[in-house]
Formats: structure tokens, sequence, C-alpha cells
């Protein structure tokens, strides 16, 4: 029985959620998600719960933040001027954002806080500090 290794192209149905069982994200019926393990498209912690699993077997892992989308952190906070938000929007800790970034990527970020001095904007990911309950249900398995 093949079984998943790094490098391996794997579908899979999924459902991510917090630990109070809040849904964050997953896949429908009839929509396997599609992933090469261990290239970096998933978070460490999740690729290394995918590794060992066969064909048609499921799991249910515990993912801690720091080997999900990493702990909160003030060093991915920064101050911007307001001139870098649209004039007419009223500007609330909680708004996401977009920004292009010197050499194009693009990254979302969320208000923290407005004062005079400028708008505290956090770029972490929007669930850093949250561990995760990822539930997986592997349909195929291929190599790259």
């Amino acid at each position: 029985m093949e079984r998943i290794e790094n490098g391996c192209s794997v579908s899979f149905y999924f459902t991510l959620s917090l630990t109070d069982g809040t849904r964050v994200e997953g896949t429908e019926i009839g929509e396997p998600w599609q992933v090469v393990v261990g290239n970096g498209e998933l978070p460490a912690g999740l690729d290394h719960c995918l590794l060992g699993l066969a064909v048609g077997e499921r799991g249910q892992f515990f993912i801690a933040a720091s080997d999900g989308f990493g702990e909160k952190s003030e060093d991915t906070r920064e101050i911007l001027p307001r001139t870098q938000f649209p004039v007419d929007v009223d500007l609330i800790p909680g708004m996401a954002f977009g920004f292009t970034l010197p050499d194009g990527d693009e990254v979302m970020g969320q208000v923290v806080a407005v004062a005079e001095g400028g708008v505290e904007v956090d770029f972490a990911h929007p669930l850093a500090g949250h561990d995760l309950v990822f539930d997986v249900d592997i349909v195929a398995i291929g190599r790259t």
C-alpha cells in the first residue's frame, strides 16, 4: 500500500477548525484539495500529519499554533501612514486590507489600532496564535 512521503502529490478532503470547533476552512464533497507534500504549500505541522497515510485513511490531528501558522508576535506589526489607506474609509480595528510589496507580491494585513501617528497593521496570518484541528480523508496519492 502506497503511503504519503515528502514530494508526493496528494488529493484529500479536509476540515480545518479552531479547537473550540469553529470551522475555518475545508473542502466540499466532490472537490478534494491537491497539494505536494513538503514543498511549502502547507504549514509544516499540517504537512507532517499527512506523512505515512494511505488512500482511504482518515485522521484527526491537533496542530499547535507554533506548528501551524505561527504564534502572534509584535514583529509582524507595523505603523503605516494614514495616506496608505482609502480616504473615504473609516478605519476600524479588525478591518483587513491587501497591500502590494515592492517586489509585487500581495499580502494581507489587519488593522489593529488607529492613532494620530498612523495605523497599526498586523501582517501575521489570520490563524497565527491559534491551535487547530485538522481532519483529513485521503483520496489519491501520486508521484511528482
